[in-house]
């Protein structure tokens, strides 16, 4: 989630993941960025789940672990660590989730309206 970002950006999940043969997708992945242009969070909503290595960079390999390990349900995925908080969830074709590093949410915002504003 490091990628150098000016603005917040909404992309579609097929522009950053290999195009599919029979379905157009149209899961919008959402990146919000600091003024310096680092992005500290993303969201996504859709009916099929975006490239989760190239969306998570670095922060891939906690969520992998994290998904491995035995959790409630198969809908519904959160990892909460000090330097990095995911939430996904779905069914076909109704994909949301969001991740973000919480140390660099501004002071005083709930993260859900920061993120999802």
């Amino acid at each position: 989630m490091q990628r150098n970002s000016k603005h917040r950006s909404n992309r579609r999940a097929d522009e950053l993941s290999s195009p599919r043969d029979s379905i157009t997708l149209r899961t919008v992945l959402r990146e919000f960025a600091t003024v310096g242009g680092i992005v500290f969070a993303v969201a996504w909503s859709g009916p099929a789940m975006p490239n989760l290595q190239q969306t998570l960079g670095s922060y891939f390999d906690v969520y992998v672990t994290a998904a491995k390990a035995p959790h409630a349900g198969h809908r519904h995925l959160q990892v909460q660590q000090d330097n990095f908080v995911m939430q996904s969830s779905g069914r076909m074709r109704a994909f949301t989730g969001r991740a973000y590093l919480p140390q660099a949410v501004r002071p005083g915002c709930l993260w859900m309206s920061c993120i999802d504003g």
